[in-house]
């Protein structure tokens, strides 16, 4: 069974811990987290890039939450598709009920996981194109700072995963330089692992259905010995 992998680049770290050691990923793309910036376009791009797969592959995991424009999207696609059911990657890597929970203190928090901190003030600077305005004296911190006003916390994600030192050590500079406060909590794996382990059952019930064969002598129901053990 072959599988394939198109991701947020902001998930690389977690989604490579997680299905490092599988022999059935045969392909593997992460994708700039700028397309987020034209959800629209954003969704096209991953139309196009799960399509040219058919054939290719059997299943996608398709490393995208929802991120306004993507819920429904494997229905949409060539190839039998698993994608992260969470409204957001945040909510993924904290849990929906931690995510509302740290949504509703009382501050308008920039919420910034690891994956995404690892590039730092500068990383935010090419991604909005702030350095546009460099010739006519304008740094990209003023509209840096223009961008995040009326935000006043900054809440590092610590998934355990990739050069947490580094990413954290940006986290606070982000906030130092916008003055903002700074926060952190732990991440968690776990919704992602979950997904994963869809993506690889998904891809045992395809693999049965496309050769069944592989229903091997002693795994059946022994009231119907055409019928695997613990398929519906």
């Amino acid at each position: 069974m072959q599988i394939g992998i198109i991701a947020c680049d902001a998930l690389k770290d977690e989604i490579e811990a997680l299905t490092r050691g599988s022999q059935d990923v045969v392909t593997r793309e992460y994708l700039d987290f700028g397309y987020h910036l034209d959800p629209p376009r954003m969704r096209q791009i991953l139309v196009d890039k799960v399509n040219s797969l058919a054939g290719k592959v059997d299943l996608v995991f398709l490393g995208y939450a929802y991120c306004q424009s993507l819920k429904g999207l494997p229905s949409a696609l060539a190839v039998p598709t698993v994608m992260l059911e969470y409204e957001d990657c945040i909510a993924c890597l904290l849990g929906p009920d931690m995510y509302a929970s740290q949504k509703h203190r009382g501050k308008i928090t920039w919420f910034y996981p690891s994956g995404w901190a690892k590039y730092g003030i500068e990383g935010l600077i090419r991604l909005f194109k702030l350095d546009s305005m460099r010739h006519e004296g304008y740094e990209p911190e003023y509209f840096l700072k223009l961008m995040f006003n009326g935000f006043s916390r900054c809440l590092f994600i610590d998934t355990k995963v990739g050069g947490i030192a580094t990413s954290e050590a940006n986290s606070h500079q982000f906030a130092r330089v916008l003055g903002l406060e700074h926060d952190r909590t732990s991440g968690t794996l776990n919704n992602l692992e979950e997904t994963w382990n869809k993506v690889l059952s998904k891809a045992a019930a395809l693999e049965l259905l496309q050769n069944p064969k592989i229903i091997v002598e002693g795994n059946c129901d022994t009231n119907n010995p055409e019928r695997p053990v613990g398929v519906g």
